[in-house]
């Protein structure tokens, strides 16, 4: 008998209860991070360990993912780059930036407006807005 993984059951229990925002900031990677860190006092870092791969065409692209855990909490904040070389973490928002996953707790919807706005007062944000897990199509690309 082969075993077979069940991918879909598998990004099921890696989304439930995350929250998912979309992001365009015209910056590199470590500026966009230096400005959260220092404005809304978050401790981002980049964690390597959790990297996302992907091969396509032939070639292997490297994602960035950046991590910060809230202290006394188990909530835990990832800020994925969705372009590497002219591909795309999550192709079907391409004009997305960034990805910013909050999970490990129940986030409440006050607190995703609080940190949707706060996020839109950073220099060269041009947009955040939420991400609806039914219609992202590629949400395994995002597993770590």
């Amino acid at each position: 008998m082969k075993l077979k993984l069940d991918v879909e059951e598998i990004t099921a229990g890696f989304f439930e209860d995350a929250r998912l925002l979309g992001i365009v900031v015209p910056l590199k990677d470590y500026q966009f991070c230096w400005n959260i860190n220092n404005k809304l006092l978050f401790h981002f870092r980049n964690n390597s360990d959790i990297e996302i791969q992907l091969t396509k065409k032939k070639r292997t692209y490297f994602f960035c993912v950046y991590q910060y855990d809230e202290p006394n909490s188990s909530l835990s904040h990832y800020l994925y780059k969705n372009h590497f070389d002219g591909e795309y973490l999550l192709p079907e928002f391409k004009h997305l930036d960034y990805l910013w996953l909050l999970k490990g707790d129940v986030v409440s919807n006050d607190m995703i407006h609080i940190l949707i706005n706060s996020i839109k007062t950073l220099n060269a944000v041009q947009l955040v807005t939420e991400l609806n897990n039914e219609k992202i199509k590629n949400k395994s690309n995002l597993l770590f």
